[in-house]
């Protein structure tokens, strides 16, 4: 039987019940290899199936002889977030085309949040939207991606639900300063 058009369904992969779990798992081990993202000072703030959103302050090196922030620097965030949310499914997936556009200026210490979130895929091509908004929750980027998936896997077939659970665990994203000094 084939699945209906549009943006039908993926099916889960074998030997992972939660689909949640190993988006956590893909991502905390991506991001523990990507050291360009984390010399970005990107953090994840949210994990799900097909969706990331990922967070960075502007450092003053960070901005061009305009002053204010490179379009690359916007343009890395974007792409990260992008990559984060297109792997979740666990397949060693990659852009192949994006374009981004810039409707508001990036200033030094701005606060920017990407939110990566699919609009669809096919078996070997997924599409991706990602908004970039400042701490003022204005838009500062707009960002779309098609993606290719390749048939290989991030996580060896090894990796057991529980696993992929540990790691996830291991590599959350702190509580909230103000969360911290609660708990104590």
């Amino acid at each position: 039987m084939k699945p209906a058009k549009g943006n039908p369904k993926p099916r889960p992969r074998a030997g992972v019940k939660n689909e949640q779990v190993l988006a956590e798992g893909v991502a905390a081990a991506m991001m523990a290899r990507d050291k360009f993202s984390q010399w970005m000072g990107m953090t994840i703030v949210d994990i799900r199936p097909r969706t990331a959103t990922v967070r960075m302050t502007v450092r003053a090196e960070m901005v061009n002889g305009f002053g204010v922030a490179h379009g690359g620097v916007v343009y890395s965030l974007a792409d990260s977030a992008l990559a984060f949310a297109c792997n979740t499914h666990g397949k060693v997936t990659m852009a192949i085309n994006n374009t981004i556009s810039y409707p508001a200026a990036v200033n030094v210490d701005d606060v920017l949040t990407a939110i990566a979130e699919s609009d669809g895929e096919t078996r070997r091509l997924g599409y991706y939207r990602v908004t970039l908004r400042n701490q003022k929750d204005e838009l500062v980027s707009a960002f779309t991606g098609t993606v290719y998936k390749t048939k290989n896997e991030h996580l060896k077939s090894a990796d057991t639900t529980e696993k992929l659970a540990d790691k996830s665990a291991k590599a959350a994203v702190p509580a909230p300063a103000a969360d911290a000094k609660a708990a104590k």
